[in-house]
């Protein structure tokens, strides 16, 4: 029983460590980078790990049932979709950054013989603040978190139920170990999406600027890790 429970205990710390892997950041950081709100950016994390661990149990079930390990052939092939997810979700976040841009107006008016320049940024954001009070959160944020860690799921599958193929010989502790190793990524990618998410939501009211430069920032950062994790993933 003892052992059981530090085997568990284990599942735990593994999936907060889990959630820190560099690929997991970058692809939450895209999504995370687009809330103006610290408890949003953090829900990100929450329906990554809950998409994560969906992937996880599904697979872990057909494998501890048949007693059967996943190629190493497919797992490859399913880190090169994920890499080219995150080339997508950079590109994505680049190109709405760069068309936030053109919703900064310069308006040039005359009063009593005077010219006066303002400038006016026009968000849906910021311009439909009070109409999107009573909005759900789940509904804000949208459902990609959730595909997406569905996505590194199924990529990390393959070697993380190999290790509990080798290393456990009950299925139902194995399915137990999946379950509490989603858990602790669960827990681990809302920390991690609430830190990014907090200088996004610091500077989305009144520095624009920086804000938007700093989506773009992420935007690059997720297309070249893209690339390179493409690279790595077929060279293996």
């Amino acid at each position: 029983m003892f052992t059981t429970l530090t085997l568990l205990g284990f599942g735990l710390l593994f999936g907060l460590k889990h959630a820190t892997e560099v690929d997991h950041v970058v692809a939450v950081s895209t999504i995370a980078s687009q809330q103006r709100n610290v408890l949003r950016s953090a829900l990100v994390g929450v329906l990554w790990g809950a998409g994560h661990t969906a992937s996880l149990l599904i697979v872990g079930v057909v494998v501890l049932s048949l007693r059967i390990a996943i190629p190493e052939s497919v797992s490859a092939w399913m880190e090169f979709g994920v890499a080219l997810m995150i080339i997508g979700l950079g590109a994505a976040a680049l190109w709405r950054a760069l068309r936030k841009r053109s919703d900064l107006h310069v308006h040039e008016h005359s009063h009593d013989g005077m010219s006066h320049v303002h400038i006016h940024f026009h968000e849906s954001e910021t311009r439909h603040e009070a109409e999107r009070k009573h909005s759900h959160a789940v509904s804000v944020v949208g459902v990609k978190p959730v595909f997406i860690g569905m996505m590194h799921g199924l990529a990390g599958s393959g070697a993380l139920t190999l290790l509990v193929l080798t290393q456990i010989g009950s299925a139902w502790v194995g399915f137990l170990y999946l379950a509490i190793f989603g858990v602790g990524s669960i827990f681990g990618m809302l920390l991690m999406s609430g830190l990014i998410g907090l200088p996004f939501a610091l500077t989305s009211r009144n520095l624009s600027s920086l804000h938007h430069r700093m989506q773009m920032a992420a935007g690059v950062v997720s297309i070249a890790f893209g690339f390179w994790y493409a690279y790595q993933a077929a060279i293996l």
